[in-house]
C-alpha cells in the first residue's frame, strides 16, 4: 500500500485563556470574513478582537477556559489512524488556532507520504 498522510482540517479555537485573543485576531483577519485591504483588514481585526476578548473569554471560561475543539479532533485523528492502518498517518491543522496548518506541512512533509488526503471538518464555501 502507499504511504499516506490524511490531514484533518479543522477551524480551530483557543485551547486556553492566552489563546483566545490571538485566535479572535486570526480569524477576523481572514479575507473571507473581511474583504477589506491588508492594513485595513489588520487594524480592524485587532479591533474587533480587542472588543470582544472579555466577552470571549467569559464564554471560553464555561467550556473549562478554552475550545474542546483540538482535542476531540485529536481524539478523530487518533481513532481514524487506528482504524486505517499503519500505512497512514493522520495529521490534526487548524485555520485559526495551533496547530496552524503552516507548521503541520512541514510534518506532512517529514512523514513523505506518497499520497495526500485533505479532510476539511467544518463547512467552506467557494468565493
Amino acid at each position: 500500500m502507499k504511504k499516506t498522510a490524511v490531514v484533518l482540517f479543522n477551524l480551530g479555537g483557543p485551547s486556553s485563556q492566552e489563546e483566545v485573543e490571538p485566535f479572535l485576531f486570526n480569524l477576523f483577519y481572514d479575507p473571507a470574513i473581511l474583504a477589506l485591504p491588508p492594513p485595513f483588514r489588520y487594524l480592524l481585526a485587532k479591533i474587533i478582537a480587542k472588543k470582544r476578548l472579555k466577552k470571549a473569554k467569559e464564554i471560553y471560561s464555561l467550556l473549562g477556559g478554552g475550545s474542546p475543539l483540538l482535542k476531540n479532533t485529536q481524539t478523530q485523528a487518533l481513532a481514524l489512524e487506528r482504524e486505517l492502518g499503519p500505512d497512514y498517518k493522520v495529521f490534526v491543522a487548524m485555520r485559526y488556532a495551533p496547530p496552524l496548518i503552516e507548521e503541520v506541512w512541514s510534518k506532512v512533509e517529514a512523514f513523505s507520504p506518497q499520497e495526500i488526503i485533505l479532510l476539511p471538518l467544518y463547512p467552506h464555501f467557494q468565493l
